[in-house]
């Protein structure tokens, strides 16, 4: 007993915080179950203590997105497809390029722990909210308003966590209270709450959905001047891409909460290139096609575009080692076969380097993406909505309006219509949507699991490093083959040697 005491009081998890248990259970908040017991000293109390933590995770929470959730996301659905290269000579992102990866990879370690720790800020305001709202009786307690849309904004946040942590590893463990601190008599009762075990993705699925159908209810409504806020629009595009994927499916929910972000006043900016705009003094921000952003400013701006290409506004800083998520051959060719040039040249930026590991370094590809400090890093916007919407109309057998919502997104780019042959069958108008999804979001973080999601990862990201294949380009490295068990991540070994609830993932 005292070696377990002293492995958790040494071992805790970094994404738990001790609270009382008993104050803050597990509980359906719909319920109001919540009890407060007035004898117990608590962290969190008043509307200023929530207020604090609400603007928190905009100020902090959300702006640590740059490395786990955006540089190595990237990397692992760019690369990890037909995209990008990996870039860089790093292990981990090479091995996750070539389907190697495994449980030792510290790039998937540190995001596993950084998901987790995100799910544990959330929970500090929907865990405490309930109880601050029935009992703060101060003259300066929260409006009712108040009381849950900050809960809706903070389960926003927590599901867009467990969600993209579900498509990295499946089951995860799906953390909803804040364990006590321990103590030898209570160790027993609260081991699983420091040690939980992994959450089938059914189940994890089943309470984003319930904290995004109370989101959808009180989160705030569209602000066009400020879209780095947790909307109803957010909050209904994580619905349609919950319902999209295989263990949640819905094509009708995915129809109807695309139709309702649709019906908020969002708009395609006219030109595609102006998503990610600059000029002399500042970057573009908070567009008409935007739904939910991280921004910055240049004096206190993102440094996630070192891994990419340069700062447009200071071009010389760190450019003298090879970058990250290096624009592929394949991925090339496809805007080439459209005559896509306006989103070729908006996503990829050609320039001189120091380096050929990919190209000639006097014409070298570069991700394109984030161009400056001040660039946002856009998590959702209309026209992923309006693609999300047709292939949905696909599995549904309207294809004349699926062809429509793809010729929205053409258009802008400056492409005619769908040939009739897209929209002949099913089969060629999934594959039509898919192509438009690669075309338009490419370097946004969806292109494994869009071809996961219709069961083409296997074929198409093998056949890059394949010699017999028409998509064979020397330049990947040799992959291993991708099966139903390595489409998903390893479980990090620190974590399955600190926790004994966790388990592998198979092939593993």
């Amino acid at each position: 007993m005292k070696k377990i005491i002293n492995i958790l009081a040494i071992s805790t998890l970094a994404f738990l915080s001790a609270c009382d248990l008993d104050e803050f259970p597990k509980t359906s908040y719909n319920q109001g179950n919540v009890k407060v017991d007035q004898n117990t000293e608590t962290q969190y109390s008043t509307r200023a203590d929530m207020l604090g933590l609400r603007n928190t995770m905009y100020n902090d929470w959300v702006k640590d997105i740059q490395e786990k959730g955006y540089m190595d996301w990237l990397v692992n659905t760019e690369c990890h497809s037909d995209n990008a290269y990996c870039g860089g000579g790093a292990t981990e992102i090479i091995t996750v390029e070539a389907n190697t990866q495994d449980s030792e990879n510290y790039n998937l370690t540190r995001d596993w722990s950084w998901y987790l720790g995100q799910v544990s800020n959330a929970n500090q305001i929907i865990c405490n909210i309930d109880n601050i709202a029935a009992n703060d009786t101060s003259s300066t307690k929260m409006t009712e308003t108040e009381h849950h849309q900050w809960k809706a904004e903070a389960l926003c946040w927590r599901a867009w966590n467990l969600f993209q942590m579900s498509q990295l590893w499946g089951d995860v463990p799906m953390v909803t209270t804040i364990p006590p601190a321990i103590t030898a008599d209570n160790i027993e009762q609260v081991y699983s709450a420091y040690f939980p075990a992994r959450t089938p993705r059914a189940d994890v699925y089943r309470q984003l959905i319930e904290d995004l159908d109370y989101a959808c209810q009180y989160a705030p409504d569209v602000d066009k001047s400020n879209k780095l806020l947790f909307t109803k629009a957010f909050a209904h595009g994580m619905l349609a891409r919950i319902y999209a994927e295989k263990t949640a499916q819905d094509w009708g929910k995915v129809i109807e909460n695309c139709q309702a972000v649709e019906d908020m006043g969002f708009s395609l900016v006219s030109r595609y290139g102006d998503l990610w705009k600059y000029d002399a003094t500042d970057a573009n921000r908070n567009t008409s096609e935007s739904i939910f952003e991280v921004t910055y400013a240049r004096d206190n701006g993102n440094w996630v575009w070192m891994m990419f290409h340069r700062n447009a506004y200071n071009p010389d800083d760190s450019y003298s080692w090879i970058k990250w998520v290096t624009p592929s051959r394949n991925l090339i060719a496809a805007y080439q076969a459209e005559g896509d040039t306006a989103r070729m040249n908006a996503n990829i930026a050609w320039d001189s380097c120091n380096w050929s590991n990919y190209y000639p370094s006097k014409r070298y590809a570069f991700m394109n993406k984030v161009p400056t400090n001040a660039t946002s890093i856009i998590l959702m916007r209309l026209a992923e909505i309006y693609l999300l919407h047709a292939e949905a109309l696909t599995e549904t057998g309207d294809l004349p309006n699926a062809a429509g919502y793809v010729n929205k997104v053409r258009n802008r780019a400056g492409l005619k219509n769908l040939p009739a042959s897209a929209s002949a069958n099913k089969t060629a108008m999934i594959k039509a949507v898919l192509n438009e999804r690669r075309l338009e979001l490419a370097f946004e973080g969806f292109r494994f699991y869009d071809l996961v999601r219709h069961d083409m990862a296997k074929e198409v990201c093998e056949a890059l490093s394949n010699p017999s294949s028409a998509s064979y380009d020397s330049y990947w490295y040799q992959r291993s083959p991708y099966t139903d068990e390595t489409l998903l991540m390893p479980v990090p070994q620190t974590d399955l040697d600190n926790n004994p609830s966790l388990v592998q993932n198979p092939g593993y």
